[in-house]
């Protein structure tokens, strides 16, 4: 499958970079890069109705090849474009390390930037396998660009043998699924696909159906400045009243603090002066009534300090971003079911895992197009420590094709 490393290397010198502060849609132009460059391969790969619509979504149709296709599920299969705005994207350095032999991989020397199993043990059961790694600078970009090469090459892949049976299948790729919008405006009916699946997880094996439900909380605090020497009784340190609200979140309830389906409260930002500031927060929990209770402390915090500094010194807006697609997922849990009998077929073990996170699937599946998430091979999102294994990404084409195959037998409902 040497086509499917070929396209992931080319696909991540496209700088996507999404940008959570920006007002546009797509967050950013230069999305569309990858977006035509999508279209011009799938075209020339054989499916002329291929295209990128202005808001930046790639959809194409793969014909059956079954008979009586009108009683086949229509499946498709999605990954995003954008990475994360967490670290640069730009000019991505990617390299092979060929048959990893279980020990430091030096990214950048001069920083001692190091990609250590001491840090990341996972690396160890990949020893004797092929690893892609960035130089230390910038993310790699496997997180989503794996998923689209490996959707990529099975396309391909189904093309080249049309013995293979399956039914009408459907691709996409979209814009902005780091900054939470990722299938804002996707239009599911137009799309077609009764049912799909996000190539967007990591580990080998991994087959996710339970995410976050999330929240982005904004704190606005208004502050009154007047000269420090006369300020007593007068002043209101907005920049002060923002660093209390740090101090009112539980210290053991954090991303650092927490794991598997413990939610938590994550400050992303925070910034000010005396006159005004700004904080951020992002709120995360499996459990929909502990998720309300969350924002329901976020509120809390507001009545508190107001009542202490005066009212409508502080405000908060809190917009939720998805929610857990546990509750639509188990309604189809033939999905699961399918991925997991066709990761069990190719010596895959399948890993059930909830997502400390959220995908498009998580969106989509509250929109009417039920979602689960597959694994593509790549490991630590979001930083330079970024890594993707070839042989489970080829592992991931492997899985599409199989879904693809096995969803003949599924009934139309």
């Amino acid at each position: 499958m040497s086509n499917l490393v070929n396209r992931f290397l080319h696909y991540v010198s496209f700088d996507t970079q999404s940008d959570e502060d920006s007002v546009t849609y797509p967050s950013t132009e230069k999305q569309f890069a990858l977006a035509h460059e999508l279209v011009r391969e799938l075209q020339a790969l054989g499916l002329p109705d291929a295209a990128v619509d202005a808001n930046c979504y790639v959809t194409a149709t793969l014909p059956a090849t079954c008979e009586n296709p009108e009683r086949v599920p229509t499946i498709g299969f999605l990954a995003h474009m954008d990475t994360s705005p967490d670290a640069s994207g730009r000019d991505v350095k990617a390299r092979i390390v060929a048959a990893y032999d279980g020990g430091d991989i030096v990214l950048k020397a001069k920083t001692d930037t190091v990609l250590s199993p001491a840090a990341f043990p996972d690396l160890l059961l990949h020893k004797g396998e092929d690893v892609i790694v960035t130089d230390g600078t910038t993310l790699l970009g496997a997180d989503d660009k794996a998923g689209i090469a490996e959707i990529m090459t099975a396309v391909e892949e189904l093309l080249a043998h049309p013995e293979i049976q399956h039914g009408t299948i459907k691709i996409g790729f979209t814009p902005d699924e780091e900054v939470g919008q990722g299938v804002e405006r996707f239009d599911v009916a137009r799309f077609g696909a009764d049912y799909a699946y996000t190539l967007d997880g990591d580990q080998l094996g991994s087959l996710e159906y339970e995410n976050f439900n999330a929240a982005a909380v904004h704190y606005s605090i208004a502050g009154r400045s007047i000269h420090p020497g006369m300020a007593k009784g007068i002043m209101k340190n907005a920049a002060l009243i923002a660093a209390e609200i740090t101090t009112l979140f539980p210290s053991d309830e954090t991303p650092r603090t927490t794991e598997k389906r413990q939610g938590f409260y994550h400050l992303t930002s925070i910034e000010g002066v005396c006159e005004r500031a700004d904080v951020k927060y992002i709120v995360r929990d499996h459990d929909r009534q502990r998720f309300e209770e969350r924002k329901s402390f976020c509120r809390a915090i507001v009545d508190y300090l107001n009542a202490k500094y005066g009212d409508e010194t502080v405000a908060v807006d809190i917009r939720d971003s998805y929610y857990n697609m546990r509750e639509v997922i188990e309604k189809n849990m033939f999905l699961v079911d399918t991925a997991r009998a066709v990761m069990e077929s190719l010596d895959i073990v399948p890993v059930i895992k909830a997502v400390r996170g959220g995908t498009d699937g998580s969106r989509l599946s509250y929109m009417g197009l039920p979602c689960p998430n597959l694994f593509t091979g790549a490991h630590n999102y979001h930083g330079p420590y970024e890594y993707a294994v070839i042989q489970s990404m080829e592992k991931a084409v492997q899985v599409i094709v199989g879904i693809a195959r096995a969803f003949v037998l599924v009934p139309r409902s």
